[in-house]
């Protein structure tokens, strides 16, 4: 039997500044998903990348003092360089400005809306947010200034193409409100079918030449016009699948792929979930299958932005806390709706809390009773006492737990079901006493042996099950857990502290 296959992207940001750590909330949310998913025996692809050809980067590049492609090939390493400090597991990262994939795929995609005839030129008058690479109109400002960036847009006017956007509505509208075309979540998907309902409008697809700086993908047959960012960098979840130029690996991974997957923002939803699909229902192509919402990271209430100049490096989080405490806040503390603001002792606590007290601790001590009451040898025997029936019972139903908490996209709610497996570990040792077990086995109780081995056997198995379901949110951590696990010919190695305290004044666990 063929493993499903599950292709999951995130956005592809401007890199007009190094990468900040509201971006690094929905790598690892990707990247949970797809290590989730691949543990689960499906195929999954992992696409990132990075949008260089915003006039937002040139603009940036010109304050720098550099030229262009120097200064977006620098922003742009930075991004790709967090696969490290992240444990990121993407199987492919594009850059739109260099990879060769992207612009054949780009005029491909073009051509084929204009063969649909939903693509024409005309002049237009509007305010631009530079920001957001978008024209608005002034009943969708806030005060007369952008409600993502806080600056007043531009007036802009010149001759563009269009998009006939207009020509989808009822077509988007059927789609999202039957949930073949699923927004999570529930709050996100009502807004974006208000906005439907409101009526669309067509939408200008392409820049002129000047305004542009000369940067970005010129217009099929029309030189003097440069396409328009968000067309170009949408087009990256197929353009990296060789839409234009690898047929194959494209009809796999998007044609036949069961669930086309992509994680964004709240403040990009419309490009995702209006945009995008209308684009794709022009040029004949399947529809993503799935578009999952997180709101925002905040400072001291603050969005997190470049722009804003409100930014932590998330890079550098992780060399001073430890990639397993920065992903274990993102997935543990961030809700499914709304926003949640960051502060180092926030996380910290979490980390302190969570692994040196709590899973630390539950695997040291497991361990350390392995080898004071059997020698480090893992007993084999089925568990008998209604306690290890109970983390039994727990392990059991975990894995459904998880499996449905992160179909609704809720990360939180996944944590929680595999840290019943450790809450239930510690009443399990509260209730059996292995210490007083051995007591009574070292004063020749005839029962005490069997009981004391069904334990201790039942809570190592509790410990690996634990680990499992924890490695596709902290890997690294998950992996240190295995490796106290590891047994040859049944016998542990010795305990070992696993997570040191980020907090100096408390000894590590």
């Amino acid at each position: 039997m063929t493993a499903r296959r599950r292709y999951i992207t995130t956005t592809i940001p401007y890199v007009n500044a190094r990468p900040h750590l509201g971006f690094a909330l929905e790598l690892v949310q990707a990247d949970t998903l797809a290590r989730h998913h691949r543990q689960r025996g499906e195929q999954v692809r992992l696409l990132s990348g990075t949008d260089d050809n915003s006039l937002k980067n040139v603009l940036a590049a010109e304050t720098a003092g550099i030229d262009v492609q120097s200064f977006v090939d620098r922003n742009a390493d930075a991004f790709a360089a967090l696969r490290g400090p992240l444990a990121l597991s993407f199987d492919d990262f594009i850059r739109t400005s260099s990879d060769p994939r992207h612009r054949v795929g780009v005029e491909r995609l073009w051509r084929q809306c204009a063969a649909s005839g939903d693509l024409y030129r005309k002049e237009y008058e509007g305010l631009y947010c530079v920001g957001c690479e978008q024209f608005y109109t002034p009943d969708e400002l806030v005060e007369g200034r952008c409600g993502e960036h806080g600056t007043e847009p531009q007036l802009v006017a010149e001759e563009n193409w269009f998009f006939r956007l207009s020509r989808y509505a009822d077509r988007l509208h059927q789609l999202i409100s039957s949930g073949d075309l699923r927004i999570e979540p529930a709050a996100r998907r009502n807004e974006v079918l208000a906005l439907i309902e409101r009526g669309l409008h067509d939408f200008s697809v392409s820049r002129s030449h000047s305004r542009a700086r000369g940067w970005g993908i010129p217009v099929p047959d029309d030189p003097s016009q440069v396409v328009y960012v968000w067309w170009d960098a949408l087009g990256n979840y197929v353009t990296s699948l060789g839409y234009g130029t690898d047929d194959s690996t494209y009809n796999q991974w998007w044609e036949t792929s069961e669930r086309r997957v992509h994680l964004v923002g709240k403040g990009v939803v419309r490009f995702h979930a209006v945009y995008w699909p209308a684009m794709l229902l022009s040029a004949g192509l399947p529809l993503p299958t799935d578009i999952l919402v997180h709101d925002y990271l905040t400072v001291d209430g603050r969005k997190i932005s470049k722009s804003a100049g409100t930014t932590v490096d998330p890079a550098a989080l992780a060399a001073t806390y430890g990639t397993d405490a920065l992903r274990w806040w993102l997935l543990r503390d961030v809700p499914r709706v709304g926003d949640a603001d960051f502060t180092p002792d926030r996380l910290t606590t979490r980390a302190d809390a969570d692994f040196a007290g709590g899973l630390g601790n539950l695997v040291h001590r497991i361990v350390t009773m392995v080898h004071r009451f059997r020698g480090g040898i893992v007993p084999a025997s089925a568990p008998v006492n209604p306690g290890e029936l109970a983390l039994v019972d727990v392990c059991r139903k975990a894995p459904g737990l998880v499996d449905a908490a992160l179909a609704d996209f809720d990360f939180r709610r996944a944590i929680h079901a595999v840290w019943e497996i450790l809450e239930e570990a510690n009443r399990c040792i509260d209730a059996t006493r292995p210490w007083e077990l051995a007591r009574e086995e070292r004063r020749g109780n005839g029962e005490a042996p069997k009981q004391l081995d069904t334990v201790l056997g039942t809570l190592v198995t509790a410990c690996r099950v634990l680990a499992d379901e924890l490695r596709p949110f902290i890997p690294d951590a998950a992996t240190r857990i295995t490796g106290q696990l590891t047994t040859v010919e049944r016998l542990l190695p010795a305990a070992q502290p696993l997570f040191p305290r980020l907090h100096e004044d408390t000894p590590p666990a």
